[in-house]
């Protein structure tokens, strides 16, 4: 890992459930530009014995008191979703920077108030979409920014597997729970279809986004058949490209995740890796000027990490922000539940329209 730089962001974390053993106390611990200020926690048996793992300076059972410390710079919002615009607006009134895990938020309303909470709140505000760290989707970007020209098509797909917890339980450390976390008040995964949607669609979008541009409208098609949650989702995006996206939950077969672009000056054709084995995507880039291939290696695969240093840089150095901002987490949420009212409705449903949640 890169050395530890002289001045770093003091990052406390909200949470320490699933997510954040998994990827934020490592990424804080292993970030060169930031630290594992402090834990947040009700859990008093898991607050304290994450914070010995992580080597966390402070710990605390009450988030209004952790805001409070003066010497916390930055808070990464690692909760249950519908804990994350409260937990957000909080920290903002309390003068603090926010990264805050995906998505942003359960309904369109709720994301339209915390934008404009950070508009006034002069901080940085970033949305955990941590694939905008990957190697690879930063070689596609840049090439489609740079040499692609016109984007005509895009593909994507999100295809969750039967087997990802085999493969997951055997790379992710092992995950402590205890019986006095906090849990809101319904348990996602009552509804799964919303919480799929959530959990993976966000993703989808997301990428879908950062290559195309803005999603004006979507026409979605849904198949709950056979234990296997299905959309096929056609977009209008205001750029003109046409796109095509699929999430699938779950498919019979290995993790399939990746994205297909054409446009006027080459084709990019990407493979993504389950994220939680940090491997770089597999973005094979084709330049009709020169008639070959290149791929970028991406030998640094730690998405999470790279996302903190990236908070970092923007908070201290002053940088724009490299992942998602506020505007891209309200738009993620639009999109989602776009594709909710039109699978219900069997048409076309523009972002612009969307309100409540999924």
């Amino acid at each position: 890992m890169p050395a530890k730089q002289e001045r770093r962001l003091r990052v406390g974390v909200l949470g320490a459930g699933q997510i954040a053993q998994a990827a934020h106390f490592e990424s804080c611990t292993k970030a060169s530009n930031a630290d594992l200020y402090a834990i947040c926690d009700v859990a008093d048996d898991l607050r304290e014995r994450m914070a010995i793992t992580h080597g966390a300076e402070k710990t605390y059972n009450d988030y209004d008191k952790m805001l409070a410390d003066p010497e916390l710079d930055a808070v990464i919002i690692a909760t249950a979703d519908a804990f994350h615009v409260p937990a957000t607006l909080r920290a903002l009134e309390a003068g603090k920077h926010v990264l805050c895990e995906k998505p942003v938020g359960v309904t369109v309303e709720e994301c339209r108030e915390l934008k404009a909470a950070v508009e006034k709140s002069g901080k940085v505000f970033q949305v955990g979409h941590m694939k905008r760290f990957d190697a690879g989707l930063q070689a596609a970007k840049s090439f489609i920014r740079d040499e692609m020209g016109e984007v005509i098509a895009l593909k994507a797909w999100y295809c969750d597997s039967t087997h990802r917890y085999p493969m997951t339980d055997a790379v992710q450390p092992l995950i402590v729970s205890s019986a006095n976390a906090r849990k809101p008040a319904e348990n996602p995964k009552t509804n799964l279809r919303r919480y799929y949607m959530l959990a993976h669609g966000c993703h989808l979008i997301d990428t879908a986004r950062y290559f195309a541009g803005d999603i004006v409208s979507v026409h979605a098609r849904l198949s709950e058949r056979a234990g296997i949650w299905c959309w096929f989702v056609d977009v209008e995006f205001a750029s003109g490209t046409l796109g095509h996206l699929d999430l699938t939950v779950q498919v019979r077969m290995d993790w399939h995740e990746g994205f297909q672009i054409y446009g006027k000056n080459g084709s990019i054709l990407g493979k993504t890796y389950n994220p939680w084995y940090y491997r770089t995507s597999e973005v094979d880039i084709f330049r009709e000027a020169d008639g070959a291939t290149h791929r970028v290696l991406g030998a640094d695969g730690h998405f999470y990490r790279r996302q903190v240093e990236g908070f970092a840089r923007t908070i201290l150095d002053g940088t724009p922000i490299e992942g998602a901002d506020v505007d891209d987490g309200l738009a993620s949420v639009q999109a989602m539940v776009a594709i909710a009212r039109s699978a219900e409705g069997g048409k076309s449903v523009a972002l612009a329209d969307a309100s409540g949640g999924v």
